[in-house]
């Protein structure tokens, strides 16, 4: 595999008056492509600074975050706008959908900001909601949007799909169908998946596990057999 993304000695520090918050502290990790990560740690580990950080909605105090060969802390507004849009994917723990358009009007939004065809109906379709596309999120259990909110990622082929704790507003069973969707579309498309969320059943699906802690990297593991997030006793 080719490494997609690489942090290098990179820190995120908050300032309030005179206080400082190091969230994430000199951290470097490597993912390569078409991996399925998790991403482990505490509340308040650096887990989603992390995440923000990768996918350009916040910006590193120092060091790198090299991705397909560009640093994209150099990035100017314009460059970030256009990483966010044509590279990355983001999953919500609370869906974002917009509530007065159908499920496939929410999808097809991604027509405005990327020039990839979409097809509203053959995406729903492909994460199992076929024939909801008329319906709009409030006519949708949760389970039934965070699957649109995963067909509206997929929908502009994003390079990798960025997930900051997806199935926390869900029950272990919906939680399960929706982690073995983005196992499944990580694997067919070959998307690399960054997954955080503090569930430690989710470390035997990881093809790489990242623990982190007090916002440095506590431990790497690279599993050479990962589990079908479906054979993991939850």
């Amino acid at each position: 595999m080719s490494t997609m993304i690489e942090f290098e000695n990179v820190s995120r520090i908050y300032k309030s008056g005179d206080h400082e918050l190091k969230a994430l502290d000199n951290l470097s990790l490597k993912i390569d492509k078409g991996e399925f990560v998790v991403i482990l740690g505490p509340s308040g580990a650096g887990k989603s600074t992390l995440l923000n950080l990768l996918g350009g909605l916040d910006t590193a105090t120092s060091g790198k975050i090299i991705v397909d060969g560009q640093n994209i802390v150099d990035f100017n507004d314009d460059e970030l706008t256009k990483y966010r849009a044509k590279s990355v994917g983001f999953i919500f723990q609370f869906y974002n959908l917009i509530p007065n358009l159908t499920a496939k009007e929410n999808v097809e939004l991604m027509k405005d900001i990327t020039d990839v065809d979409v097809n509203g109906d053959k995406i729903l379709e492909s994460v199992g909601l076929t024939g909801h596309g008329n319906q709009f999120p409030a006519q949708l259990s949760g389970g039934e949007q965070q699957r649109v909110s995963i067909a509206r990622a997929l929908a502009k082929e994003p390079a990798m799909l960025l997930c900051d704790e997806p199935t926390g507003a869900l029950d272990s069973n919906t939680g399960v169908l929706i982690l073995s969707l983005l196992q499944k579309k990580c694997h067919e498309k070959d998307t690399t998946v960054v997954i955080v969320t503090h569930n430690s059943k989710l470390a035997d699906a990881a093809d790489k596990l990242i623990r982190i802690k007090n916002g440095k990297i506590e431990s790497v593991t690279v599993n050479e057999n990962p589990l079908d997030v479906n054979l993991i006793e939850w």
